[in-house]
């Protein structure tokens, strides 16, 4: 009995100072249950009841305090992890779209050579008249164009045309010529001819480009007023049977013909010459007398001057040999009157040497080269050939 007092007192203690927050303490006493009064061991039971209730109460709290934080940590594992799945989705996305945007970027442009509309329209030939007055400001150009007349190509006119002629009041004509091929697409202004000026529109210019087998496609635009019409030189028509190896050509830019390419034959072109002699002093031009290699016949032995035949790339080569003076040499190449390269040659003892120098240039058809011997003295016979003036044509220009 006296266990069950004690252990009894502790239950007491332990709720009163976990559940009822009470700091007050009463001295404690030691007793018997037994010896009490049926009313206080219901009493003393009652409150052991309610300290096992608190404790229950206490427990379930903490657990679900627990519970709750075991959730919320998952959840926040969960939302960090579908936070990084979408960033990683987004990066992809805009790394695959940045990938198929450069794709489309780096696409080559379409070739309007291959790529043109059809402009089959009568009325714009540079030799009708018609009642109706056509405006090519109503019209919406997008793209390329090829003109024609009846089913025949041809071109814009680039000349002036007469007021009222191709369907309109003020014609619209290219104020240029039509760029080569090598050039590729060209800007050119365009004019419309109206009361004795022929440049009295000047409408939005337009783009041009020449293709393979003698026809242009054009980009227009919209004119700056009505009426204007984009004109088609009817004078052209020949210029659409012209064949590859043909070129059109015109000199008043009325009456066109077909014309043949000229094929650019090669030239042979090569000399070597000597002069077997001495030099002293001055000597303008030295006469190379002894002319070994003449091919092309380009060098002229009389005059000692090599006159260039054709337009291109040649090489020089002359050569000198000192006596025994001790003096300095020095021979110049000269080109249209320029000095240009040097052969020099300077010893101070009694012996003798030789010197050789090279040039190469571009020249134009029927530029003048030679050798002047400038100073000092130069020596050569019929067997040593030392004094010597050479050259080549090495690639020939249209």
């Amino acid at each position: 009995m006296v266990v069950l007092a004690v252990a009894v007192f502790v239950m007491l203690s332990s709720c009163a100072f976990g559940c009822s927050g009470n700091t007050n303490s009463s001295e404690l006493k030691l007793w018997n249950i037994d010896d009490q009064p049926l009313a206080v061991q219901l009493a003393a039971v009652y409150k052991e009841l309610e300290s096992l209730r608190c404790e229950q109460t206490t427990a379930q709290q903490q657990q679900n305090a627990l519970h709750q934080m075991l959730i919320t940590t998952h959840e926040k594992k969960r939302t960090k992890e579908v936070e990084t799945t979408l960033l990683d989705y987004r990066i992809n996305h805009e790394e695959e779209h940045n990938l198929w945007s450069s794709e489309e970027d780096s696409k080559p442009l379409v070739d309007p050579c291959y790529h043109y509309t059809v402009l089959d329209q009568a009325w714009r030939a540079t030799n009708t008249t018609t009642k109706y007055k056509m405006c090519d400001r109503h019209a919406k150009w997008k793209g390329w164009y090829r003109l024609f007349y009846n089913g025949k190509s041809l071109q814009m006119p680039e000349r002036c045309v007469p007021v009222n002629k191709c369907g309109t009041h003020a014609p619209l004509w290219l104020a240029g010529p039509h760029p080569k091929r090598r050039q590729g697409v060209v800007t050119r202004r365009v004019c419309g001819h109206w009361k004795k000026n022929c440049c009295a529109f000047k409408s939005t210019p337009i783009k041009v480009k020449k293709c393979r087998g003698n026809y242009f496609v054009y980009q227009f635009t919209k004119p700056t007023s009505c009426y204007l019409a984009y004109c088609a030189d009817i004078n052209t028509l020949v210029c659409g049977r012209c064949r590859r190896n043909q070129s059109c050509v015109s000199r008043d830019k009325i009456n066109w013909r077909c014309k043949r390419k000229r094929r650019l034959l090669s030239r042979k072109i090569h000399f070597f010459a000597s002069y077997p002699g001495q030099l002293s002093g001055k000597v303008n031009k030295i006469r190379y007398s002894k002319v070994l290699v003449n091919v092309g016949r380009a060098f002229n032995k009389r005059t000692g001057v090599f006159k260039a035949p054709v337009k291109g790339v040649y090489q020089f080569f002359f050569s000198t040999h000192t006596g025994r003076n001790g003096r300095k040499t020095d021979l110049w190449l000269v080109i249209n009157g320029y000095w240009v390269a040097v052969s020099h040659t300077h010893v101070s003892s009694p012996s003798t040497v030789g010197s050789l120098s090279t040039y190469m240039t571009f020249l134009r058809r029927g530029a003048l080269v030679f050798v002047t011997h400038n100073c000092g003295s130069s020596w050569a016979n019929a067997a040593s050939m030392t004094i010597t003036f050479g050259g080549s044509l090495l690639a020939q220009r249209k």
